[in-house]
């Protein structure tokens, strides 16, 4: 933010204000994700944006054993656009993906260009990877454990998950 110019008004010169409005000054935006487990072990992924121009919703069913995508629902709340909700046709390519390697590449594709949403876009390269999680954390009580058997699963994927030299 521009601080006001202090100017000695005796020499007949005015305050001069340099604060430029901006709409966007203070803007905040909040990102959730949930993960539940629905019927026939159905991994359910769900991400919601909220801002003062959003409130969207994505919910994704992912098969539990293969990772392969089933099925999306998108709810455009709010939108600054008539036409944000378009968007969600572009989502059908993600339907029979199987997420893994290559997945931001698919993401990009199916919310991109001029008939594509980049808020879908950053909803679902968050939301997706999570599926990872749940397949490697399977079967444990312990965050410990479950934490080593992500580490060991997902190795090679991110700089948190290194490839151990041998």
């Amino acid at each position: 933010m521009y601080k006001n110019l202090a100017v000695n008004k005796d020499s007949g010169l005015e305050e001069v204000s340099m604060h430029k409005p901006n709409n966007m000054e203070n803007f905040s935006r909040d990102i959730n994700y949930n993960i539940s487990i629905g019927k026939d072990e159905t991994i359910v992924l769900t991400g919601t944006m909220k801002d003062r121009f959003h409130d969207i919703e994505i919910e994704v069913l992912v098969d539990a054993n293969s990772l392969k995508i089933r099925d999306y629902q998108v709810q455009f709340r709010k939108s600054p656009s008539p036409y944000c909700e378009q968007a969600e046709n572009q989502l059908q390519s993600l339907n029979g993906i199987v997420i893994g390697r290559g997945l931001t590449r698919q993401i990009t594709l199916a919310t991109g260009g001029s008939s594509g949403c980049s808020n879908l876009r950053t909803l679902l390269t968050g939301l997706l990877p999570l599926a990872l999680n749940v397949k490697a954390a399977a079967g444990f009580e312990k965050d410990e454990a479950m934490l080593e058997a992500i580490r060991r699963k997902l190795s090679g994927t991110c700089a948190g998950y290194p490839v151990e030299k041998v």
